[in-house]
């Protein structure tokens, strides 16, 4: 009777332990998930600039850090817009996709060095949730530079 308590007890070690390893798999890889989306949306971003380079290049692109998408151009979905409308209309896309995909994101498209030559920096940051339960998570972010220049 008792080698049969004793085999209990460890089988039921065994399931708690295996269940907390599952559970650990799955918290690894939603942050890959994460992170892998982070890098998604800043090359996202940077093909939406490299398709409007002028407006690029003219600082249209340039977005404080928020967790808000910009307000839409309506110019853009009715029909053709100009450059900056363009632009408008890519950051709000770009922004209620980012909103919707990571948890607590925040975002900040900003000019390091404008004219032409002129380099951007894509920053996105999201939270995580931690394995400490007295923690509100940690901040992950994600930022890719990319430079853009127009022929004289």
């Amino acid at each position: 009777m008792i080698e049969i308590l004793v085999s209990l007890a460890i089988i039921a070690i065994a399931l708690l332990g295996t269940a907390s390893l599952q559970i650990q798999a799955m918290r690894t890889g939603q942050g890959g998930q994460f992170r892998t989306q982070a890098i998604i949306f800043a090359t996202d971003l940077v093909e939406r600039m490299e398709a409007n380079k002028q407006a690029a290049i003219n600082g249209a692109y340039v977005l404080p850090e928020t967790a808000v998408a910009p307000p839409l151009s309506s110019a853009c979905t009715t029909g053709g817009c100009d450059a900056v409308a363009l632009a408008e209309y890519d950051l709000n896309q770009w922004g209620n996709a980012i909103s919707a995909a990571l948890p607590s994101a925040k975002w900040k498209a900003s000019q390091t060095l404008p004219g032409n030559p002129c380099i951007y920096k894509i920053e996105v940051s999201w939270l995580e949730r931690s394995d400490d339960k007295n923690s509100h998570g940690m901040i992950y972010s994600h930022t890719t530079t990319r430079t853009f220049s127009a022929l004289p």
